[in-house]
């Protein structure tokens, strides 16, 4: 899943940032171009000097770089730093990714207070994956009072991009009648969508 999401996130960047070269010079194409020839540790080079300028698609990048292994050798603590450095500048990927690793204890101790913490700033920004794990968070009661209505709330907001993890979960609810009213009607509707 993580490589599926790396590689469509190098075609949305390649797309959107690739005449961008005036603020962020030719470092970023470089990297963008490396990475398409499978040239892994010339990406890590040039996203490790963008990361070092203090740029946070290049420190998002470089964490992602560590995280599967891909021209360094795989280092969770290294990706938590990096993820760390991007999500601090409110980069929304890197504040899913650190709200993971906290929820799973990669690279660090699990802490589901954490988890919460970055999971809800990416959630504010609209991030349906976000949205999701947060709500889950509430149905389980990890690092938060456990809270459906928090949960249907926040597996609305997802299910309403069209996540269909969101989608079936908010289905589930209301199944279940677990922070709304029992609905089979609205099950279907979620479950179908």
């Amino acid at each position: 899943y993580m490589r599926q999401k790396f590689a469509t996130l190098f075609i949305a960047m390649s797309m959107f940032f690739g005449s961008l070269n005036i603020v962020f010079g030719n470092d970023l194409k470089k990297a963008i171009e490396a990475y398409k020839r499978g040239d892994f540790k010339t990406t890590v080079a040039y996203f490790k000097l963008l990361a070092e300028k203090g740029d946070k698609l290049g420190q998002y990048n470089l964490g992602v770089m560590y995280a599967l292994g891909q021209g360094v050798p795989k280092d969770n603590k290294m990706a938590f730093k990096w993820y760390t450095k991007a999500a601090e500048q409110g980069y929304v990927n890197a504040q899913y990714n650190l709200g993971i690793m906290y929820d799973r204890g990669q690279g660090m101790p699990r802490d589901y207070k954490m988890a919460v913490k970055w999971y809800t700033k990416a959630a504010e920004q609209g991030f349906a994956n976000a949205q999701l794990n947060l709500g889950i968070m509430y149905v389980h009661g990890r690092g938060v009072t456990q809270d459906d209505k928090m949960a249907v709330k926040l597996y609305t907001k997802a299910a309403e991009q069209g996540f269909a993890n969101a989608q079936l979960e908010l289905g589930l609810m209301y199944q279940l009648g677990r922070g709304v009213p029992q609905d089979n009607k609205m099950a279907y509707k979620w479950y179908t969508k």
